[in-house]
């Protein structure tokens, strides 16, 4: 900072965070491992209320791309823990194509968001080509390949630690006063 302006945080390390442990835990469902309690839990809390927070903060220091990412994923996170809680209180039952819709919507914003990512650098690249792939994955899962769910689950997982690197070089960078985690170049100039 110059002109004795006081640091602050980067918003993004809660947000990828945030990001990055829900959909780790939702692919621990995915795969068979836990049940649903957790994910809605997080979904509404660190995926969903943490994310957006992380967003506004964005906003504040004029960064659309995060801005818009962190937002609306954590609107992603609230919307589909309000699906499964309206679903296991027989409110309003979303079936299979249901969902199966609700994530070709978050496929083709991902898309949208896919291209900026590539012009960032290549570790943001590489977290949104995962992130677009698994919601590919996961429409034909809820368009009769239900077999894709589990490979879903598994290339999902390493969206989220991809999630978490980016967040881990932004904390290890100001810690270590020293790049301890390269991001890449970006994809696309």
């Amino acid at each position: 900072m110059t002109n004795g302006e006081t640091p602050t945080g980067n918003p993004g390390v809660v947000g990828l965070a945030g990001f990055g442990l829900t959909t780790m835990l939702l692919q621990f469902h995915n795969v068979g491992w836990c049940g649903l309690g957790p994910i809605v839990a997080l979904g509404f809390i660190f995926g969903g209320l943490a994310q957006m927070i992380a967003g506004f903060q964005e906003f504040k220091g004029g960064n659309n791309f995060g801005y818009s990412a962190f937002v609306a994923y954590g609107c992603f996170w609230i919307s589909l823990g309000v699906i499964f809680m309206l679903n296991f209180f027989n409110i309003y039952h979303s079936d299979t194509k249901d969902v199966g819709w609700f994530l070709v919507g978050w496929t083709l914003y991902t898309f949208i968001m896919w291209i900026p990512a590539m012009k960032i650098h290549s570790a943001m690249a590489t977290t949104f080509t995962l992130l677009l792939i698994g919601f590919i994955l996961l429409d034909l899962a809820h368009f009769g390949y239900p077999e894709m769910t589990k490979v879903a689950g598994y290339e999902l997982m390493a969206c989220a630690l991809s999630a978490w690197y980016m967040m881990a070089h932004v904390i290890f960078a100001q810690v270590f006063n020293r790049d301890v985690l390269p991001v890449g170049k970006p994809w696309i100039r």
